[in-house]
């Protein structure tokens, strides 16, 4: 593979993840880097991400200026959750001729929620030979296209059950904040239903992506998260969190056809629990369960997502992409 030149939106905890591994990959070329933060604009990006040299590319403020005379064949782009509060960021690196691979999280089904702004972006994707996708750990792969991959050996499928259990106190500070640890109840619930703590986002868009998969129109979908109170006062690695108070959050999505559950997501991220996992469950002919050890490592595996798709990205038809409709993904092997 030739030299694939990329650009970082976003140099943030994933940001940082994806710019210092991807400049790892000898066949990826990092000619530009972008945020909006004063303290890290100007500053070598090799520098701010922990490397032990200059890389000779600085952190800049966003610009469609410099998006266009640099021509990145892709930007990864990590800065938010919600399709339109970053869909203009999305659309500048479009116009300068870029594939876009995101982790915004809504993005990676987009008609769910915006119907509207999805279909203008792969007007304008196609408009300027740009693929947009948005991926993740989660969503994106976990509880969404594993599980469809899973019902592939399957003659009838039921009902398919994903859920993931993680451990906040190993999760980095900004995630505990997202989660709302530490915080009274009812603090919790004003914070979620005002949306200054998200907790987990994209049950929905989870759910959009396997029905796709299996081609299941479904009648609707209910999703719904609460926090997890601590019974007693709770001390794990150095957090701790008195009796009473937010240990975590519950959340599902479920997609619902003749009044029958058939898709069910369940993701869990508190301090104390007894065990990290992934488990898949397709009920079915045959039924297949899959099960992880130890649990996936958040952070690490949506930056390795998001690098993992570069060469899928590049190839693949201009418009708006979701996971399902690509060739599934592995690893790359290219010039190690």
């Amino acid at each position: 593979m030739e030299n694939v030149r990329f650009a970082v939106y976003g140099v943030g905890p994933i940001g940082s993840l994806v710019a210092r591994y991807g400049l790892e990959r000898k066949w990826m070329e990092l000619v530009a880097a972008f945020d909006i933060d004063p303290v890290k604009i100007g500053r070598d990006i090799g520098e701010l991400v922990g490397l032990d040299e200059r890389i000779g590319v600085v952190v800049q403020k966003p610009s469609l200026d410099i998006l266009r005379s640099v021509r990145p064949d892709v930007v990864l782009h990590a800065t938010g959750s919600f399709l339109d509060r970053i869909y203009e960021q999305i659309l500048e690196s479009v116009k300068a001729g870029s594939d876009v691979i995101s982790t915004c999280e809504t993005l990676s089904y987009p008609y769910y929620r915006y119907s509207e702004l999805a279909n203008i972006l792969d007007l304008e994707a196609k408009k300027n030979n740009s693929t947009i996708l948005g991926v993740g750990v989660n969503p994106g792969f976990l509880l969404d296209l594993l599980p469809a991959i899973l019902t592939t050996p399957c003659l009838r499928v039921e009902k398919v059950i994903a859920r993931r259990i993680i451990d906040a106190s190993k999760r980095r500070e900004s995630f505990r904040r997202k989660i709302g640890l530490g915080l009274d109840k009812k603090i919790f619930d004003e914070k979620i239903k005002n949306g200054e703590i998200t907790a987990h986002v994209g049950y929905a868009e989870s759910i959009c992506l396997i029905a796709d998969a299996l081609g299941l129109k479904l009648d609707f979908i209910e999703e719904r998260q609460e926090a997890v109170i601590a019974e007693r006062e709770v001390m794990v690695g150095g957090i701790k969190i008195d009796a009473g108070r937010v240990r975590g959050v519950r959340g599902y999505g479920a997609g619902i056809k003749n009044d029958k559950e058939i898709l069910k997501i369940e993701f869990t991220a508190a301090v104390g629990v007894e065990e990290e996992f992934e488990e898949i469950i397709i009920e079915g002919v045959p039924r297949i369960v899959w099960r992880s050890v130890g649990g996936t490592p958040g952070d690490l595996a949506t930056a390795a997502v998001v690098l993992n798709y570069v060469p899928i990205v590049l190839k693949a038809e201009p418009g708006v992409a979701t996971v399902n409709k690509l060739r599934p993904p592995s690893y790359s092997m290219v010039g190690v």
